[in-house]
């Protein structure tokens, strides 16, 4: 495994992390959610994601009960506050009230006495930004939490954050989880210049398109029975890839390419991910451990400039690079 500084902090986290998200506490069994830990944790992860609302807290509870027996300096775990955790008016968003109280919940359910990163799962315009960064400065103050970040923030918000910060001398912001894989590359327009200049270094989540990018789903051709695509309960995200033919043909034609290199598809999308300075690491999901074997080894794959200006052609023709409001 390799690490990288997240932003410009002094935080070392491993190039390929491990997510929670439609996984641990719903359509993975325990024992196989404890396989998949450990696996990534043998493999040197030690990056761990989750967020409160994956499974209204089961996710986190799951990884608690793994995680307990590591030492826990070698571990950087991530959770995230901001949707619903009840049917209460103070029971969502990013107000100082719910962000106090969920950070506590999480790391009850965690078993943990503080969170490497918390993040705030999205932008809440319904409360002023002080207020937000305030709580969060509270709580690192208080050793809760050590760093900062955000999920899904626009340029502009993460940009009046970091002034935000600085105006009322905050502890800065570190990092930004946003969405970024072959297809989705908005982040590439502003998101990633703007946080590279305020030190923030991006988490990206969903780095393989939900399976879209591990060459599973061919055009023309029925979806894998067993596969997430098949699985109604977590297949509504993938829906608008599965339909679109030209997407699916262009993923086959940057499959050719990792046969050419003789490498998996899932190692060729996630090396092209992590060709980006700005990118600190790269969050999994996996259901079994060998997903999880496979994917660490992309951490090695160096991409030439010729062979990345090849993929960009085909990616030109069905990647977004739409800013997102």
């Amino acid at each position: 495994m390799k690490y990288r500084n997240l932003g410009r902090s002094g935080l070392r986290v491993s190039e390929i992390a491990l997510g929670s998200w439609l996984t641990y506490g719903k359509s993975v069994a325990d024992q196989t959610a404890e396989e998949c830990i450990r696996t990534a944790y043998d493999a040197g992860i030690n990056f761990f994601d989750t967020a409160n609302v994956y499974e209204k807290g089961a996710a986190e509870t799951v990884l608690g009960k793994v995680l307990k027996d590591y030492r826990r300096s070698s571990l950087v775990v991530a959770s995230k506050v901001y949707f619903p955790m009840g049917d209460g008016p103070n029971d969502r968003g990013l107000s100082r009230k719910h962000i106090i109280e969920s950070c506590d919940a999480s790391l009850k359910r965690l078993d943990m006495d503080y969170l490497d990163l918390y993040q705030c799962h999205r932008y809440d315009p319904s409360v002023p930004m002080e207020e937000t960064l305030w709580a969060l400065d509270d709580l690192q103050r208080q050793g809760k939490i050590l760093y900062a970040g955000v999920s899904e923030w626009p340029a502009d918000k993460i940009q009046k954050a970091h002034q935000i910060a600085k105006q009322h001398n905050f502890r800065p912001l570190i990092s930004n989880q946003p969405i970024y894989n072959m297809i989705e590359r908005y982040i590439e327009v502003d998101v990633l210049p703007v946080s590279v200049a305020n030190g923030m270094g991006q988490v990206v989540f969903s780095p393989l398109g939900q399976g879209i990018l591990t060459g599973k789903y061919k055009s023309g051709q029925l979806v894998p029975e067993g596969s997430r695509a098949a699985n109604s309960k977590l297949n509504s995200t993938m829906q608008k890839y599965l339909e679109n033919e030209f997407l699916l043909e262009a993923v086959g034609e940057i499959e050719a390419i990792a046969h050419e290199l003789e490498i998996t598809m899932p190692q060729l999308a996630l090396a092209w991910i992590l060709r980006q300075p700005g990118v600190s690491s790269a969050i999994i999901g996996a259901s079994r451990p060998e997903q999880i074997e496979d994917n660490i080894k992309s951490v090695d794959i160096e991409l030439t400039d010729e062979l990345l200006l090849g993929i960009n052609q085909i990616l030109l023709k069905v990647s977004s690079f739409k800013p997102r409001s």
